[in-house]
């Protein structure tokens, strides 16, 4: 295991480490390696329930190559927060169809089933902000 730590008057004020499992300590910052949650090497796709560090959110990074790619419909108990990278994606929240690109942000409310969709003409990237330290999902389709 890899560990490295920075101590001063109030203990030890950073760790990082590589290691696989739940290394949480309420005085360490963690940093995870790519290859711990990356699909690919050379692709942001992958996913982090980031509660066994101490955190309540949890990450999906999105890379949907194909047009109409994308989740069926669900919802969570938690709110979902979608970063759009690249791409255009319509998105089904409740009853209305959102239409959203690269550089804008959707905020989903907790319990609101949704979807999403690639409509091209490239890939749609997205990094996906769970507010729950796992991913609690009810898929509706």
């Amino acid at each position: 295991m890899k560990l490295q730590e920075i101590s001063g008057e109030i203990g030890i004020l950073f760790a990082s480490t590589s290691a696989a499992g739940p290394v949480y300590s309420p005085a360490m910052a963690h940093v995870i390696d790519r290859d711990k949650w990356a699909e690919a090497p050379n692709r942001w796709q992958g996913e982090l329930q980031c509660g066994a560090f101490g955190s309540r959110s949890s990450l999906i990074f999105n890379y949907v190559p194909g047009i109409g790619g994308g989740p069926r419909l669900h919802k969570h108990p938690y709110a979902e927060i979608f970063i759009i990278r690249s791409g255009t994606g319509l998105f089904t929240v409740g009853d209305q169809e959102v239409e959203a690109s690269a550089g804008q942000i959707l905020v989903v409310p907790p319990d609101t089933p949704h979807k999403f969709t690639n409509l091209g003409p490239g890939p749609l990237e997205t990094t996906d902000i769970h507010e729950n330290g796992s991913f609690i999902t009810e898929w509706l389709e």
